[in-house]
């Protein structure tokens, strides 16, 4: 909706696919989805209805500008077998290209004004509006000064990383990037897919009455707890089931009893020794952190979070494990003991930093944290 970055933008675009010869009228018959936004096809539907949005698609006859998706078909198939845009997770790319497979057809760009009266109007031609989901996309370029083509543009495209949801990889593996080849611009690195949440096993629906709101979660909760959850215990690449139950024993079997037993009993054994000059760390414990640092670096990646959080939370139960094990508070020999304190509190400190990605809060309030402070409630 901003007039000022993206009308121009999309104008800008509108007239570079013309001058490319892109862009055509045509009159045209089809089924359109108005959950979708847009016209799809008989293959596309299961028992009659949109697979998405299960509602029967209206069959509309109007005549629109059409975009020559066909004409770039090779090139996007190329790109992507090649990983020139790397979809991720690998069933996602063998997805798109079947479906380039089957045959792209060119699609509609536009919708007459009369039935689409909000929106960009198309340049020099006023009785026509440019689809939502055709200047949607373009929001990638015109938020980050496509129009002027400044600096900034130059620095931020092409994105690292297009992070969006299942339901919308066509528009993001196949439409955009012929899109972008139409405006000469480079194509985005990577395209990760991410599956829906559901409850219960069921999808969320407001019908159903089983819609979770995040922010009561949040409120009672805080936000790194919700981000844990979804992290780890939902899959990256597929659907993921939520229940409030699921999300106690996640909260305080990673957070309470975790993460936040172990931050307790180092921050205990460190307060006997605050004004003690704490020596470097043994070997073996430093080489402990490394790995973790660089398993998470590789899956993170290769977008595996609930993969990296794991090894995370392997490095923590190591360091309750090494608190058990040395039995510390048994331990007599002074020097002995400031090592051990000293190894505990870089391994806290290094879990904290590793972590920051994911939960940038909790990462930062245990560099803060004071003895008898309780991280994590259970809950």
């Amino acid at each position: 909706t901003d007039q000022k970055r993206h009308w121009p933008a999309v104008k800008k675009a509108w007239l570079k696919f013309k001058e490319n010869k892109d862009v055509y009228l045509k009159k045209y018959e089809g089924l359109y989805c108005p959950g979708c936004e847009a016209f799809i096809t008989k293959k596309d539907l299961v028992n009659g209805e949109c697979v998405i949005h299960q509602i029967k698609p209206e069959i509309i006859e109007e005549e629109n500008y059409f975009f020559k998706l066909s004409k770039y078909s090779q090139k996007i198939k190329k790109a992507i077998e090649e990983d020139v845009i790397r979809i991720i997770p690998e069933s996602r790319k063998h997805e798109v290209l079947n479906f380039i497979k089957q045959g792209l057809e060119d699609i509609s760009f536009s919708r007459p004004r009369k039935d689409l009266k909000w929106g960009i109007p198309v340049p020099n031609d006023d009785s026509q509006t440019i689809y939502v989901w055709t200047d949607a996309l373009l929001n990638y370029i015109s938020a980050i000064d496509y129009f002027e083509e400044s600096e900034d543009f130059k620095k931020c495209w092409p994105a690292d990383v297009h992070c969006i949801g299942k339901d919308i990889l066509r528009f993001h593996a196949v439409f955009w990037p012929a899109m972008l080849l139409s405006l000469g611009l480079e194509l985005p690195k990577n395209i990760f897919v991410h599956g829906f949440i559901t409850v219960g096993g069921q999808k969320m629906s407001k019908s159903l009455g089983n819609i979770i709101d995040p922010f009561e979660l949040v409120e009672k909760y805080g936000t790194d707890a919700v981000r844990l959850f979804l992290l780890r215990e939902i899959s990256p690449t597929e659907d993921g089931d939520f229940t409030l139950e699921k999300f106690k024993i996640r909260y305080n079997a990673d957070l309470a009893n975790g993460l936040g037993n172990f931050a307790a009993r180092v921050l205990a054994l460190h307060y006997q020794f605050s004004e003690a000059k704490l020596p470097k760390i043994d070997k073996d414990i430093d080489k402990k952190i490394e790995e973790t640092r660089k398993t998470v670096a590789q899956k993170l990646e290769e977008f595996k979070f609930n993969e990296a959080l794991t090894a995370i939370w392997n490095l923590i139960a190591f360091g309750d494990g090494y608190i058990n094990q040395t039995q510390v508070w048994k331990i007599l020999d002074l020097k002995i003991k400031i090592q051990i304190v000293s190894n505990l509190a870089a391994l806290l400190s290094s879990i904290a930093d590793i972590l920051s990605p994911f939960l940038p809060e909790t990462s930062a309030k245990i560099s803060r944290l004071k003895k008898g402070e309780i991280l994590f409630p259970r809950c």
